[in-house]
């Protein structure tokens, strides 16, 4: 059977790549394959499930709020459905003292005809919330135990209706299984230690031909890999079997992910890479059962442990269905809010409109020294390794004081925008390392590009009076990595000196490589 998958594997890959890059350089090529990343951005500790005929996907967020949910019909081209929550409730995710804080490693599961979703943050506890339609509504975040520094919980309802839960503790394992209440409000008992491993997190479990499964990346996230956890006892002693690891490939970090069948009975696994700036990437990988144990992507080097593939025929769904990625343009002609939009913490929901204005997001101003203390911060994921996106902006009703832009952030920034400074208007650029450069303008409606280009790091921004003749301001700079999410693009709007003026921006345009 190895030798049959590897051989498939030259075969597709050799047949599809040229075409394929001709396509798109990641996800679906329109020809029966896609090439890893199946989406080439920031979904990071990803946790997929079936439903019937469709896939649901969840991932960590942390301190974007909120928590989003993706469907799929042939697991491979993704939409953005509906968002679980907008808010964590606690006074540190208004103030910004949250970065790095908010959601881990999320688990989805369909239980009792619900979608039932748990994750955990590091100062507050565990969190669950269930809804009967994965588009929502979600019922509120209900805190299950107020304790510090678990993370990546899973749920288990097993056959006889027990319910058990299983997590890590900050600073990766041991992995821990606990009772838990059938209904999913309550643990039952402190819970048991089952596995103590190298940086054991990301807990998984699953029930197959009466063993229990537990899945869990190990070795950290950049180096490391996939194991294997069974036994005939949810409690242990468990068997272990690495079985996806990087090997000869240059897929690194291969690993933190979810297993997932058909409705024909076809295996597959989901997993992140660590990408750098971009984040951590989707990637989906073949599967198969021997003997009771896993076997994930292709064996190349022949040491009994898989390796990533890049190119793979799809899953054998039995339709064809469009290709498409996460949502990622805005006209803002909705009274709903773009489900790609994420805020940086908690949103003052008084401050920003979608009706103020017609056609227009209206961002009001609130004090702040800066960009990363700003309030209202609208952020989404960086789509590919090479994009360009260009907004319209109307100034004419920021006050002194006021700065309002696009930005490209993480744990650090380089934002774009216009200011108002007793009551001259003036574009800048405002860098990491302190550069600054602006233009006094006059007009009262102005374009802004940034220019994406993470395989090189030459990202750079540019202005408009009339959308058509660009200048560039600024330098090139580098996108980065920070408090565990890849680089995001951001509109923003802020006062240094006192609360008030309004910025409307018109639309957000992102074209990027990939699969459209």
């Amino acid at each position: 059977m190895k030798h049959h998958l590897l051989a498939l594997y030259f075969t597709v890959f050799i047949s599809t790549l040229t075409y394929g890059q001709k396509r798109g350089s990641w996800g679906d090529q329109g020809n029966g394959t896609y090439i890893n990343p199946i989406i080439n951005a920031d979904y990071s500790d990803p946790d997929v499930i079936r439903v019937g005929n469709k896939y649901y996907m969840i991932c960590s967020e942390f301190h974007y709020m909120g928590m989003t949910i993706q469907e799929s019909e042939d697991m491979v081209n993704w939409k953005i459905i509906g968002r679980i929550y907008n808010r964590l409730d606690f006074p540190a995710y208004d103030s910004f003292k949250r970065y790095a804080g908010g959601s881990w490693a999320p688990a989805i599961r369909f239980h009792d005809n619900k979608f039932w979703v748990y994750f955990c943050t590091i100062n507050e506890g565990l969190f669950m919330t269930n809804a009967s339609n994965p588009a929502g509504p979600w019922s509120p975040l209900l805190l299950v135990k107020n304790i510090e520094k678990w993370e990546d919980p899973c749920p288990f309802w097993d056959d006889d209706g027990q319910a058990y839960l299983g997590h890590s503790v900050h600073g990766a394992g041991p992995i821990i299984i606990n009772k838990m209440s059938a209904d999913g409000t309550k643990l039952l008992d402190e819970g048991k230690t089952v596995y103590t491993g190298p940086v054991a997190e990301g807990t998984k479990i699953y029930k197959r031909n009466n063993y229990y499964y537990i899945s869990i990346p190990e070795g950290g996230v950049s180096e490391g890999w996939q194991t294997i956890l069974r036994s005939k006892n949810i409690y242990g002693p468990y068997e272990k079997r690495v079985v996806l690891e990087k090997g000869s490939t240059n897929v690194n970090g291969p690993h933190q992910g979810a297993i997932v069948d058909t409705p024909d009975g076809e295996w597959w696994f989901y997993h992140f890479q660590s990408a750098g700036a971009l984040g951590r990437i989707l990637h989906l990988q073949p599967m198969f059962w021997h003997d009771d144990w896993p076997v994930i992507g292709t064996d190349i080097d022949r040491n009994g442990i898989g390796e990533p593939v890049s190119v793979w025929q799809k899953p054998n769904i039995g339709n064809t269905f469009p290709i498409i990625a996460p949502q990622s343009d805005d006209e803002f002609n909705s009274k709903d809010l773009g489900l790609q939009w994420q805020w940086n913490h908690n949103p003052i929901n008084s401050h920003w409109s979608l009706t103020d204005k017609k056609g227009y997001l209206v961002l009001k101003a609130k004090k702040a020294s800066n960009i990363m203390e700003a309030h209202n911060t609208f952020t989404q994921k960086v789509m590919g390794n090479t994009g360009e996106v260009t907004v319209q902006m109307d100034v004419s009703n920021m006050i002194s004081g006021q700065k309002a832009g696009l930005s490209s952030m993480s744990k650090i920034y380089n934002s774009i925008g216009v200011k108002n400074h007793q009551g001259k208007l003036y574009v800048f650029f405002e860098g990491k390392d302190k550069e600054y450069e602006e233009v006094l303008i006059t007009n009262k409606t102005i374009f802004f590009k940034l220019k994406l280009d993470f395989t090189q790091q030459k990202n750079h921004f540019f202005y408009s009076l009339d959308n058509k003749n660009f200048k560039a301001i600024g330098s090139d700079f580098n996108a980065e990595f920070g408090y565990w999410k890849g680089s995001r693009i951001a509109l923003f709007s802020y006062n240094e000196l006192n609360d008030g003026g309004l910025a409307a921006f018109n639309f957000f345009h992102y074209n990027y490589d990939g699969p459209k």
